[in-house]
């Protein structure tokens, strides 16, 4: 059963020990996070399914990171004391596989105990009190815009199959082009593609997604599309409704967090 469903921005900075005095610059970003907490904390879910753009990317196959047990590491970016545990939902993972199989969709089974920080940072903040709560990380490929969009569709086939309350997190950052400050320089689609992302989840235009220029995309110099393909494709032919949390970019980077009421 799908009982929630999200975007989650995941600058590291998020993590109070990194970010420390920055945190204050993306204040607007951390309090949607604590809402959102809230939101998905009251759906009672068993189960967190995160699709991150940072863990192992495979050209022409999904990746589905099943394990028993995952564990954090942000030492990368200087921060040696966050260190969180979670338990992998080895059923829902293999699940997936076994129908991606069926239905020639490529998708390989990995398993990697240590997190990237597409998911560390999201659920850092998602899951402050759901100790028991089961993961399944997904990851995105190089393949084409439809085959994102019809794996979203698989995974929930798999998810209504299931008698377990099952939440879905894509992790995202939007255009890093919206400043000359930003990490990919200033470009005019930057600002264009974020505003597009968002008309066309308030819309419902999920299939719209996959009609978005690819120069735009390429353009944005964003890292969340593919994630939001993945979501689009879980949350089609549901009655949602689109809540933009917030949205902010105070280092030229787009920072969404959004909710879907089912």
């Amino acid at each position: 059963m799908l009982v929630f469903a999200g975007i989650s921005p995941h600058p590291p900075i998020l993590i109070p020990t990194i970010g420390k005095k920055n945190l204050k610059k993306i204040k607007k970003t951390e309090e949607a996070l604590e809402k959102m907490e809230e939101n998905l904390y009251s759906t009672y879910p068993e189960t967190i399914i995160i699709i991150s753009p940072h863990g192992s990317l495979f050209n022409d196959a999904f990746t589905i990171n099943v394990c028993s047990e995952y564990s954090t590491d942000l030492k990368e970016f200087g921060d040696l004391s966050t260190t969180l545990k979670f338990k992998g939902d080895l059923e829902v993972g293999h699940h997936i596989r076994t129908t991606a199989k069926s239905e020639k969709i490529p998708a390989v089974m990995i398993n990697e105990e240590k997190m990237d920080h597409g998911s560390i940072v999201p659920l850092f903040y998602l899951t402050k009190h759901l100790p028991e709560i089961k993961i399944v990380q997904i990851g995105f490929s190089n393949l084409d815009n439809k085959t994102h969009f019809d794996f979203g569709r698989l995974i929930k086939e798999e998810i209504m199959k299931s008698q377990k309350r099952i939440a879905v997190i894509a992790s995202g950052d939007m255009s890093h082009a919206l400043t000359t400050q930003s990490p990919a320089g200033f470009n005019s689609d930057g600002q264009k593609f974020d505003d597009k992302i968002k008309e066309l989840f308030m819309s419902k235009n999920l299939s719209g997604l996959a009609q978005i220029d690819k120069n735009m995309i390429k353009n944005a110099g964003e890292c969340g599309f593919r994630s939001f393909l993945i979501l689009a494709g879980i949350i089609q032919q549901t009655n949602f409704t689109y809540h933009e949390l917030s949205y902010e970019a105070p280092f030229g980077v787009g920072y969404l967090v959004a909710e879907f009421e089912l």
